[in-house]
């Protein structure tokens, strides 16, 4: 596969700026409606901007500015930069060539995961993303029914795969996977592909940068059970994290710092739960073999 760039339209970028108009904001006493309709637009858009959502054209925030009062000409032009850096790099992501394949949220995701530091997730069904092989993937794809043809399948294949280069080359993400044991028996694509995927699984454990646990049956019921969840991490000072997490719906996004805690708890408990990476090592193994052919 062709080598590709990790970087980021820097969501990064975008929640700073964001986190800085809702300071310069709440400085000048105006409520997200007021801000609104200073902008003519609704509270959603200045909520989605102050999340770092979307995307904020020069006069959108000109106009924030304008009526926010700041009058710095320093600060005005340093934000005007940084808005300027996020839209650009927003548009250069190397998944904007896969279109229609990719939804929203799962856009969002992969341009948060392409600058993210390191990735905490539980999963309860399936194996990390960025751990899957070429058959696991376009198995769980077909499953989904979610894709209409062969060829849709195949980029979401390819889309999936370029996401794992994060976990290699001078500066690799750091990814702690904490599975059920259950994700080692489902025969995702049948035995064969099975019994690939987790001794791929096994030779990805043993990465400097990856941490895999396996979640036992014999521990009963614990708080992560209810669904999986990826909480991310970045490296730049006072960033925080944000989770992703999935539901019979869809997937919601979690950045306030008590939901986000919130899922750090889960997260600690289901690892602390969790055999150990290297108990976790033979149980994975013993599971491979149960699925050879």
């Amino acid at each position: 596969m062709e080598a590709r760039s990790t970087a980021s339209p820097s969501t990064v970028l975008g929640r700073q700026l964001g986190d800085e108009l809702r300071r310069l904001r709440e400085a000048s006493g105006l409520t997200t409606a007021e801000a609104a309709a200073a902008l003519d637009c609704t509270k959603g858009k200045i909520s989605r901007i102050e999340n770092g959502r979307v995307t904020v054209r020069l006069p959108d925030l000109t106009a924030m500015l304008d009526a926010y009062g700041v009058t710095d000409e320093d600060t005005r032009t340093r934000l005007g930069t940084v808005a300027k850096k996020a839209n650009r790099r927003r548009r250069e992501g190397w998944w904007n060539q896969y279109g229609p394949v990719l939804a929203d949220t799962y856009r969002d995701y992969i341009a948060l995961e392409a600058i993210a530091g390191s990735i905490r997730t539980f999963q309860a069904q399936l194996i990390p993303g960025l751990l899957q092989l070429p058959e696991y993937i376009r198995a769980v794809t077909v499953a989904s029914k979610q894709w209409q043809n062969g060829d849709e399948i195949e980029k979401f294949v390819q889309v999936r795969l370029a996401r794992q280069e994060r976990l290699a080359g001078p500066d690799p993400l750091h990814l702690w996977a904490v599975i059920s044991e259950g994700v080692l028996l489902q025969e995702v694509g049948g035995p064969r592909v099975m019994h690939a995927q987790l001794e791929h699984l096994l030779a990805a454990s043993e990465l400097p940068n990856v941490t895999v646990q396996v979640l036992p049956f014999s521990r009963g019921a614990h708080a992560s059970m209810f669904g999986p969840y990826v909480v991310l991490g970045f490296r730049e000072e006072g960033a925080l994290d944000v989770v992703l997490a999935d539901n019979p719906t869809g997937s919601t996004w979690f950045e306030r710092e008590a939901e986000v805690a919130r899922y750090q708890d889960l997260f600690d408990a289901a690892r602390t739960s969790a055999l150990s990476p290297v108990e976790s090592r033979t149980v994975i193994q013993r599971r491979a073999k149960e699925h050879r052919t």
